[in-house]
């Protein structure tokens, strides 16, 4: 029996056409593949299924990072290990606000590259950028990332986990505990305030109200032990700040009395309650542009 000569009526015809463009909206589209050789930096869209490239990463050169020698370098050491394939840790960045985690993360990222140039056998080193609230999406990221003939630096500033949140569960499982794990060439770098990646007063009122406290917040507190390694960051001495100012001025081309740069960026740190390095850059900020400087 043939069918080519039969007609549909018009109205099954639209009803065809409505469920077949109803299918074809809710059909994965394939997603073109994203060229890791136009840049050394990403961010993930997990909306989008992809990573952006940074043409020009936010950077600051490790050479104006002082007061944290002791972790810098055994960052740098961790970092440079794991772009040459040998064994490597997740790193957890936390301590003190503006003492330079985030920036000691993309600065070791630079000199692991500098380093390792020409180095024919030795994969690209790319880093990417997770935000906060996509730590959902990991295993898509890991997915996108495991048969690439790169090796990755994943990395989320500012993490922590509030209230009922649950999303650290896939961060958990990708660190460590899933089936497929983390792949060989992806490591994972995070910053945070908290040295368990969750406020004080959560995990006392959670030990308070447990039939077993001890168990109440295991689950949560053990995420920062998937980080082999931890690396904290206190508040700088007065001397380490003032060291500090002196070192983006003399970077800059700053040209000012020593005693008027000293007083003046004392006061500044005074009013803001902090001695960091945040606080020091912030300083040559304003004090640049006072004298009519450019800070490239």
């Amino acid at each position: 029996m043939s069918f080519e000569n039969i007609t549909l009526p018009d109205a099954v015809a639209v009803d065809l056409k409505r469920i077949a463009d109803a299918l074809e909206r809710l059909a994965p589209k394939l997603k073109p593949a994203t060229d890791l050789s136009v840049a050394n930096a990403f961010v993930w869209q997990p909306e989008k299924g992809a990573l952006s490239p940074v043409p020009r990463v936010n950077r600051v050169e490790m050479a104006l990072l002082r007061g944290i020698d002791r972790v810098r370098d055994q960052l740098n050491d961790n970092t440079e290990r794991f772009a040459r394939g040998l064994p490597a840790n997740n790193a957890l960045l936390w301590g003190a606000r503006g003492m330079g985690k985030s920036s000691l993360v993309k600065a070791a990222h630079a000199s692991a590259i500098a380093k390792l140039d020409g180095h024919a056998d030795i994969w690209p080193l790319k880093l990417v950028e997770i935000h906060r609230e996509d730590i959902e999406s990991l295993p898509a990221l890991m997915a996108l990332m495991r048969d690439a003939k790169c090796r990755f630096i994943v990395f989320c500033d500012d993490l922590s986990f509030d209230g009922n949140d649950t999303s650290y569960k896939s961060l958990k499982a990708v660190l460590e505990g899933g089936i497929e794990g983390r792949p060989d060439n992806v490591i994972f770098y995070a910053t945070s305030n908290r040295r368990h990646l969750l406020p004080r007063d959560m995990m006392d009122n959670e030990r308070g109200t447990a039939i077993n406290p001890g168990e109440a917040i295991e689950e949560k507190v053990s995420l920062s032990d998937r980080f082999g390694l931890w690396l904290g960051f206190h508040k700088c001495s007065q001397d380490e700040y003032l060291e500090m100012v002196r070192g983006y001025a003399t970077h800059y081309g700053i040209k000012v009395d020593t005693a008027a740069l000293e007083h003046e960026s004392l006061e500044w740190s005074t009013t803001r309650g902090s001695r960091s390095g945040r606080t020091a850059f912030q300083f040559i900020q304003d004090l640049a542009g006072r004298m009519g400087l450019r800070l490239d």
